[in-house]
């Protein structure tokens, strides 16, 4: 049953009071993000100091931060850069092994006083490894132990008591995306980049390509254009694609379909296989999306089409139940 929608006047003095609650919220939080604009360029060195850094990003927080942190290191991670998230505790009890010489660190507090963060600190600060701080002060102690650090000052939390972590968590978060797709864009990441770290679920097959789809080499029903019908009744059934690809040294010569067999069936005696073909299939290229060559199939009416490379040269061959497996028609 769908939500019934009311008007504000309809709300009772309760609901009123959580809907200002919540319009506060909101309002404080964006608010926050908003102010750090002006001084975004703290990020760039960041981003600058982690795409020098040969060794994988190490993500540190705790409490609330930590979760934070745990977030941006999976963040870091989808958009192609090596991140590791180090619990400071455990990082005290041989989790510091985790942090190579060509790491960078990047640590999250907001009042930087953090005392499980002191024996990381210190570990960096013998070995050189650079430090990166999202903190409120650039003062506090984590802030003066870092080479780069990001302070975003002093926040009110949006709790109605101003206690527990929530504009400086979503300021945190949101810095921490911001250089982690700053990051992805200076290297030039593209959709095929971030595709290969979402392989499930929609997003991954929305991002699937013909090339991930498409029979290839000997999985394709190719024939030579003096093909017999018993031949190519034959590779139709061994193949399961319900058809056969004309072509002489990758190139396309034609394409034969059962659909073509059954509606010339008072040919069969009399005309050769190919002279029954459809000389100008439909051709998609490996390089788009296969939900595209899906889209494609259905308007034409079709259920298979073939692949071909950017010289013309045959490559492949796509059949829509393919793509159905994958989810993406």
């Amino acid at each position: 049953m769908k939500p019934r929608i009311v008007s504000e006047n309809a709300l009772t003095d309760s609901q009123l009071q959580i809907k200002d609650t919540v319009d506060r919220v909101l309002h404080e939080e964006a608010e926050a993000i908003m102010s750090f604009l002006p001084y975004s360029e703290k990020c760039i060195a960041a981003v600058e100091k982690i795409d020098a850094a040969t060794g994988p990003l190490i993500v540190a927080g705790i409490g609330k931060s930590g979760h934070i942190a745990k977030k941006l290191a999976s963040t870091f991670r989808s958009l192609g850069q090596l991140a590791i998230y180090l619990h400071p505790a455990e990082a005290s009890h041989g989790d510091l092994g985790l942090v190579e010489d060509n790491s960078v660190v990047l640590a999250l507090s907001n009042s930087g006083e953090t005392t499980e963060l002191s024996d990381l600190l210190q570990y960096c600060s013998t070995r050189d490894i650079p430090i990166i701080s999202i903190t409120s002060r650039a003062d506090n102690t984590l802030g003066r132990a870092s080479d780069i650090c990001i302070s975003y000052g002093d926040l009110r939390e949006a709790c109605h008591k101003g206690l527990a972590p929530t504009t400086s968590t979503t300021l945190s978060l949101a810095i921490g995306d911001a250089i982690a797709v700053s990051l992805s864009a200076l290297r030039g990441k593209v959709e095929e980049d971030f595709r290969r770290f979402h392989p499930g679920g929609k997003l991954g097959a929305r991002l699937t390509t013909v090339r991930d789809l498409m029979r290839e080499g000997n999985e394709m029903p190719i024939l030579s254009q003096d093909a017999t019908l018993e031949e190519v009744v034959l590779k139709i059934t061994e193949k399961s694609l319900g058809m056969v690809v004309f072509a002489e040294e990758r190139k396309l010569l034609g394409v034969l379909t059962d659909g073509d067999l059954r509606r010339h069936i008072d040919k069969l005696r009399t005309a050769a296989p190919f002279d029954m073909a459809t000389k100008e299939p439909v051709r998609v290229t490996a390089d788009i999306f296969a939900s595209e060559a899906a889209s494609m199939m259905s308007l034409r009416g079709i259920t298979a089409c073939v692949v071909e490379d950017e010289v013309g040269q045959l490559i492949g061959v796509l059949h829509v139940h393919d793509c159905v497996r994958a989810g993406v028609a």
